[in-house]
């Protein structure tokens, strides 16, 4: 793909934008590149880089390696419209498709960051990668808009093709990356109820959450699966007549991986949000891909019963308030050093852990840290197959949990035969260096590697990559500054976290920002390019300090 995307560029002002006549929003700007992207070639094609969410780029897509990952200097930035960007962006030869908040989906030219069109129908709040396929009205864009479900769109002009939600949950909440494989796209489903617990006069809850299947050409749905099956029941009451249901919760708010192979569909779940608590809360499912039938169920936390209410102390926190350990991080297929097939597993208590994918069963296990609710690991793992290395960024953010165990941040590189650690380079958390970073450094994010590189961006805004066989910092770049833009939106950087970078071609994309709970709000969209100069870099390995230690 690499060379097509970036002949692209010569072809970028031949075509002019034509709409297709579809009878929905989508805006081209004045006075700006208003050509039709070149949608020849998408990368990636899944949230997780491909279906197995490896979260590794192979050298056909990307040239930076350790080798010149230290030449890599900022190129544009763009200034969004939100402080909380919860997308992951999708790259054609001369295009980068990104979520802008209340501008919708925004088609930017790659080389200049100026705007080919927008799809206003799409503004507010997407929330997932942008991922894309071939359907029959041509190369297709597909996400997740937390209230709104599901968007087909046009990659070409940006018409809205079609627009749908699961019917099968009263609540739903968009949460997670949706992932296309074989004409179906599969859409982790969440619930508006983990927020409205707040209310202290909700009947709080009735909903689960589960796994949707939706045809990619019409936005049928073709299954459900939730992840509870029975029905919520009355269980008590509070302030005499406001009423608690229960079972409930169970959400699947992290994208889900397929394996093409067996026909079967893997994704993580997180807490209960009332009690009873079932056995499906904090596990791993694997379902029929063609059905949503569960092959299994492994569950790593029982009696983990947590709602928003537990964090503003009202009425509807359950009185076994558990620790809300969700599986946040995908579940990564790969094969171990031996050529055993591996379905590795994180959660946010710290644990890592390898699944016989057939049946499910624990063939490793190993916990780092002390968790939390922004991890131990929360987004994203990343594998190694040529080094034969397991990748995992620990958060350890100190909140939300009575902890006892000595916090860990930092990336650990796992042999994938048995989970032992093979390097470890710690971020300083000393009191000292936090209040010069102004917020924990620890890594929440999901992470990207590639040849000899791992790149991760942390809660305090620097972004840094790793020498894959030690662990040595090869580059470093603070985001949470403030950025001159190509689109002229003042931008700040922040805390980094959510979907992570992304390498592509000579490009690193990543946006720094999350105004979530105990994190830095943020709107700036920053796109690094290698320079051939390298003795003009201000940021070499050189001048990186490296932090490498050992277990």
């Amino acid at each position: 793909m690499s060379k097509k995307l970036l002949q692209g560029h010569a072809m970028k002002n031949l075509m002019c934008w034509i709409p297709l006549a579809l009878g929905v929003t989508s805006v081209a700007v004045a006075n700006e590149c208003a050509s039709k992207p070149n949608t020849e070639q998408f990368f990636p094609s899944s949230w997780g880089i491909d279906v197995n969410n490896s979260r590794f780029v192979s050298p056909n897509n990307t040239g930076i390696n350790a080798d010149n990952v230290h030449r890599l200097e900022l190129k544009w930035a763009y200034g969004l419209s939100t402080e909380a960007p919860r997308f992951y962006p999708l790259v054609t030869p001369d295009t980068i498709y990104i979520g802008d908040g209340e501008n919708g989906l925004v088609a930017l030219d790659r080389e200049s960051g100026c705007e080919r069109w927008r799809n206003e129908d799409a503004k507010g709040d997407i929330a997932s990668s942008i991922v894309s396929a071939p359907t029959r009205h041509g190369p297709t864009l597909f996400f997740a808009h937390r209230q709104k479900g599901v968007f087909a769109v046009h990659a070409e002009s940006g018409a809205t093709l079609w627009q749908r939600g699961t019917t099968s949950e009263p609540l739903p909440l968009y949460s997670g990356s949706p992932l296309v494989a074989d004409g179906v796209i599969y859409v982790p489903i969440s619930s508006q109820e983990i927020g409205l617990s707040i209310n202290p006069f909700y009947a709080c809850c009735t909903t689960s959450g589960g796994m949707a299947a939706f045809d990619i050409e019409t936005g049928e749905q073709l299954w459900y699966q939730p992840t509870i099956e029975e029905p919520a029941q009355v269980t008590g009451s509070h302030y005499i007549f406001v009423e608690k249901w229960g079972p409930s919760g169970a959400p699947v708010w992290s994208a889900p991986t397929y394996d093409r192979k067996r026909g079967v569909l893997f994704y993580g779940t997180g807490e209960n949000y009332t009690a009873p608590a079932t056995d499906t809360s904090d596990a791993i499912f694997a379902v029929n891909a063609n059905t949503g039938k569960r092959n299994w169920v492994n569950q790593f936390t029982a009696n983990d019963t947590f709602n928003m209410a537990c964090v503003a102390g009202t009425a509807n926190c359950p009185e076994d308030e558990g620790p809300d350990l969700d599986f946040g991080a995908p579940p990564v297929l790969g094969n171990d050093r031996d050529g055993h097939e591996r379905l590795f597993v994180a959660q946010k208590s710290g644990t890592v852990s390898a699944l016989d994918p057939t049946t499910g069963a624990v063939v490793w296990r190993r916990t780092f840290g002390r968790g939390g609710y922004l991890g131990g690991i929360h987004w994203g793992l990343a594998t190694d197959p040529e080094q034969g290395l397991l990748y995992v960024p620990i958060s350890d953010f100190p909140a939300g949990l009575a902890l006892t165990n000595d916090p860990s941040p930092g990336m650990y590189a796992l042999n994938t035969n048995d989970g032992e650690v093979e390097w470890f380079t710690a971020k300083d958390f000393s009191q000292q260096a936090v209040a010069e970073a102004g917020f924990w450094p620890g890594l929440s994010a999901g992470i990207v590697a590639a040849k000899g590189v791992v790149v991760a961006g942390d809660l305090a805004g620097d972004i840094e990559a790793y020498d894959a066989t030690d662990g040595d910092v090869l580059w470093r770049y603070k985001t949470a500054r403030s950025f001159p833009t190509v689109n002229d939106v003042p931008a700040q950087g922040g805390s980094i976290d959510s979907h992570g970078p992304l390498l592509v071609d000579d490009l690193l994309l990543v946006s720094s920002g999350y105004a979530g709970v105990s994190m830095q709000g943020g709107n700036a969209f920053l796109v690094f390019q290698l320079n051939d100069e390298a003795a003009d870099s201000v940021e070499t390995s050189a001048s990186v300090e490296s932090t490498a230690g050992s277990d």
